[in-house]
Order: structure tokens, then sequence, then C-alpha cells
């Protein structure tokens, strides 16, 4: 049986995003933040200039107008970072 779902062209764009992005700026820190007790303002700023901080907000109102599947494929790939920041994250897109 083949799978019945697939992601989109656009979600596939916005997952390999949020992996870079955690591979090059999270993952390599993540361990030494925990250690230092650290909290990576540089990198949630980035985060925020990427739209992360207004997921669900729409365009218009300054946000990136995303839905949930594109939310958590964006938590998702912090996670594997670093799953601090990616509650972070989470947090403050509640809404």
């Amino acid at each position: 049986m083949t799978g019945q779902f697939q992601l989109t062209d656009d979600q596939l764009a916005i997952q390999e995003m949020a992996r870079r992005f955690t591979a090059d700026n999270i993952t390599p820190h993540a361990a030494q933040w925990d250690e230092e007790h650290h909290f990576p303002r540089e990198v949630i700023k980035r985060t925020a200039e990427l739209g992360f901080g207004a997921i669900y907000v729409s365009e218009e109102a300054g946000g990136i107008g995303l839905g949930r599947l594109e939310a958590a494929l964006i938590m998702e790939a912090m996670a594997y970072g670093c799953p601090t920041t990616s509650a972070f994250i989470s947090i403050h897109n509640m809404a």
C-alpha cells in the first residue's frame, strides 16, 4: 500500500528551511547552552526574523500565516536540535 499522505512542495520547503536553520544555528550549541543554563536570545531573534514567532498570524498582520501542519514541521525540525528551543517557540505561538 502506498502512502495516502504527502507533504506539498511548500511544506517540504518549510521543513527543509527549518532543518537547515536548526542544523546551522541550534544543534551545534544546544548541549553547551544546557550546561551553562544559557538562553540563546540571539538565535531566538533569528527565528523571529524567519517568522517563527508569528507562525499562525496572517501575513496582513505581520505573521507568516501558516497552518498547524506547517508549524508542526517547524517544531519537529527544531526539536531535533534542541527540544527546549522548540518548546519556547511553540509556546509563543499558542493562540
